[in-house]
C-alpha cells in the first residue's frame, strides 16, 4: 500500500470575487502519495479578503507568503466547537482526513497526517494576479 508523502493545498484566484478592493481565493487540499497519485481531501474551502479605504489596491497588502499561510489555515484544522478542546478539534480534523484516505484505499493515521509537510501551490490566475497582470 502506498504512503502519503505530503499535503498540498492548491490555491486559485476566484476572478468573479476579486477586484481592486477584494481578493477571493479557493483552496483544495490533496494528499500526495508516494506512487505519484494524489487524493483530494477537501475541495470546498476558500476565503475573501477585503480592503477598506479610498483608492487602495489590495495587491499592495496581499503577499504570496500571506496567501500561502491563509491557504494552510483555511484547510484546517478548524477551531473547537460544541465544547471541544483545541486538541480534540485537531484530532477530529486529522481523523476525518484519514477516513477520506481510507475510503480511497490509502492507510494513514491522523497523527501521521498532522506531521506531514504541507506545501501550497498557486494556480495560473493567482500567480498572474500576484504579478500584477
Amino acid at each position: 500500500m502506498t504512503a502519503v508523502t505530503r499535503l498540498v493545498t492548491h490555491a486559485e484566484l476566484d476572478q468573479a470575487g476579486t477586484n481592486a478592493r477584494q481578493l477571493s481565493v479557493s483552496a483544495r487540499l490533496e494528499a500526495a502519495l508516494a506512487d505519484g497519485r494524489s487524493v483530494v481531501l477537501l475541495d470546498d474551502r476558500g476565503w475573501s479578503s477585503f480592503l477598506s479605504g479610498d483608492g487602495a489596491d489590495i495587491r499592495e497588502w496581499a503577499s504570496a507568503e500571506d496567501i500561502a499561510d491563509t491557504a494552510r489555515m483555511v484547510v484546517g484544522p478548524d477551531g473547537p466547537f460544541d465544547g471541544q478542546t483545541e486538541e480534540q478539534a485537531e484530532a477530529a480534523h486529522w481523523a476525518a482526513l484519514a477516513d477520506i484516505l481510507e475510503q480511497q484505499g490509502v492507510d494513514a493515521s491522523g497523527p501521521e497526517l498532522a506531521r506531514l509537510p504541507h506545501d501550497v501551490t498557486f494556480g495560473d490566475r493567482l500567480r498572474a494576479w500576484l504579478a500584477g497582470d
